[in-house]
């Protein structure tokens, strides 16, 4: 028999539709051995100005404080425990393009895999589903030409950055000319602020706060820069940054649980209302942050971020735009009746 799609996905001239609308998770991880952006708080130790402990007993008791830490956000998520064997980039990309189809999804956007040669070739496998973004350090000497051969070579569509983890501050003139080929080749960068990694990461960095991108983003206002998380902890940072530059959008990825160690009352619908109010529809782009597997798509992120912009009422077409027509824009690929 043939396989049946939940009642929320269907098939309407072989485009994927949610609901009544085109999904494009512009924010997600490809699951791949040898990736330290999927290692959680190792990444943050490698990366992030986090010295390890002295002694392997210290470090043990801070992992199981953390542990249970992160435990307790599986539990109330009712997510499993990620699987610790290692699949080829093969299977991974199976893997998805079934998630995608269970879940009703036509595009969805990785922003790390590895490395940009290895996410290049995921998403050849699929290029009418995937979409990659080049993710190599821009402080190396070379930055500016990998980041050109990832795009017009590797077929990649934009960048992305952990701002804690770059060692100068994102502004500095030195980084123009990664900033440069953005404009030139008219791709958007995705860049991480805020506290990184699981329970334990970083919480301090000179590149916390998105407003340090403020000059770069008035200096380059064809670029269309995307900060996820709704900024994190630095959510006023990030609305004046809106209200300064125009280029300047927001992703709505992830559980958004670091809204609880705010020390005022901030919920979800708070940020969507707020965002919504200033910024508007345009300006705001889907993102789960999906990464490892047997969770696989993080369905329940779609399903309450939706609620919620469904009871504010918003139109149909201002829905299109968060869940997918935006970020088909702003990436350059088609979606819906166009592909």
């Amino acid at each position: 028999m043939p396989r049946r799609l939940p009642p929320a996905a269907r098939i309407v001239r072989s485009v994927t539709v949610f609901q009544d609308l085109h999904i494009f998770d512009v924010h997600a991880h490809f699951p791949i051995k040898g990736d330290v952006a999927m290692g959680g708080g190792g990444r943050t130790r490698e990366t992030g100005r986090i010295d390890d402990p002295a002694s392997q007993e210290r470090q043990a008791l801070r992992q199981r404080s953390l542990d249970q830490t992160r435990h307790q956000w599986r539990m109330a998520f009712d997510f499993p425990e990620p699987e610790t064997g290692t699949r080829s980039s093969e299977e991974q990309a199976e893997r998805w393009v079934a998630e995608l189809d269970r879940h009703g999804l036509e595009r969805i956007g990785f922003v790390t895999g590895r490395d940009n040669d290895e996410l290049a070739r995921v998403v050849a496998m699929h290029p009418n589903r995937f979409v990659g973004f080049a993710h190599h350090d821009i402080t190396r000497p070379d930055a500016a030409t990998e980041l050109e051969r990832a795009v017009t070579t590797l077929g990649l569509k934009g960048l992305k950055l952990l701002a804690p983890t770059i060692p100068i501050l994102i502004n500095d003139r030195s980084l123009y000319p990664v900033w440069e080929v953005c404009e030139r080749l008219g791709i958007p960068v995705l860049s991480h602020f805020g506290m990184l990694g699981a329970a334990g990461g970083v919480s301090y960095h000179p590149n916390m706060s998105p407003a340090v991108l403020e000059p770069v983003a008035r200096d380059f206002p064809t670029v269309d820069f995307i900060i996820p998380h709704f900024g994190i902890q630095h959510v006023t940072d990030l609305l004046f940054l809106c209200w300064s530059c125009p280029n300047v959008n927001v992703d709505t990825s992830g559980s958004n649980q670091w809204v609880r160690w705010m020390p005022y009352k901030l919920t979800l619908e708070d940020l969507f209302q707020r965002f919504f109010e200033t910024i508007g529809p345009e300006r705001i782009l889907f993102g789960s942050d999906s990464s490892w597997f047997p969770r696989g798509f993080a369905l329940r992120y779609l399903q309450d971020q939706l609620r919620i912009c469904r009871f504010m009422n918003m139109t149909h077409d201002q829905l299109q735009l968060i869940f997918g027509g935006n970020a088909a824009r702003i990436m350059n690929v088609p979606l819906g009746a166009s592909q």
